[in-house]
């Protein structure tokens, strides 16, 4: 059987969107200054596209500090391997100011621990969620509550998880390519 090519996903744009995408692709492209590919891409599903926009601006309403939001993202971005999301979020950390090995260290889904251990902790956590799907042991938990994060903040993970397992997954089913505004980082 033939693969499927990413030509199934026609990169939308504000005229050529289904309607129902177009006031969420409005609202993307005024926010971030151009219309991202991606978005173009997931506007063949408004509800998707909405439904992922919606829950990620949600996830960055959670108490999770900027930095170990990142981190969940990043972990889920690299071990999905999604070059878009990777790309887009190693702009938003330099843009928070992290340090540069924090940056190469994310990106590197086999790369050693962190040596920010609260920052490490974060990461392994949503390891261990993903990997015991949710049914973390005593010692994960612990080991992430004893870094200072909280229950709620343990939940906020699994938010962070749902929000960037659907971009990552709908990125890489459309063959979303790296937009020239956001190259430089890919």
């Amino acid at each position: 059987m033939p693969a499927i090519t990413s030509s199934a996903f026609p990169e939308h744009t504000l005229e050529t969107a289904p309607a129902a995408a177009r006031r969420t692709m409005e609202a993307v492209a005024k926010k971030s200054g151009y219309l991202p590919s991606a978005v173009g891409r997931l506007a063949t599903s408004p509800q998707l596209l909405d439904g992922f926009l919606k829950i990620s601006a949600i996830f960055e309403s959670t108490t999770l500090d900027p930095l170990s939001r990142e981190v969940v993202i990043m972990t889920i971005a690299t071990r999905n391997e999604c070059h878009v999301c990777v790309a887009m979020h190693t702009a938003k950390l330099t843009a928070l100011g992290a340090d540069e090995a924090l940056i190469a260290a994310l990106r590197d889904a086999g790369a050693p621990p962190l040596s920010d251990e609260r920052l490490q902790a974060v990461r392994q956590f949503t390891l261990d969620v993903l990997a015991a799907a949710g049914a973390v042991d005593d010692d994960s938990l612990g080991s992430f509550l004893a870094h200072g994060y909280t229950a709620q903040n343990a939940l906020e993970v699994v938010l962070g998880i749902g929000a960037y397992t659907m971009s990552t997954l709908a990125n890489r089913l459309t063959g979303a390519p790296i937009d020239a505004q956001i190259a430089a980082f890919a």
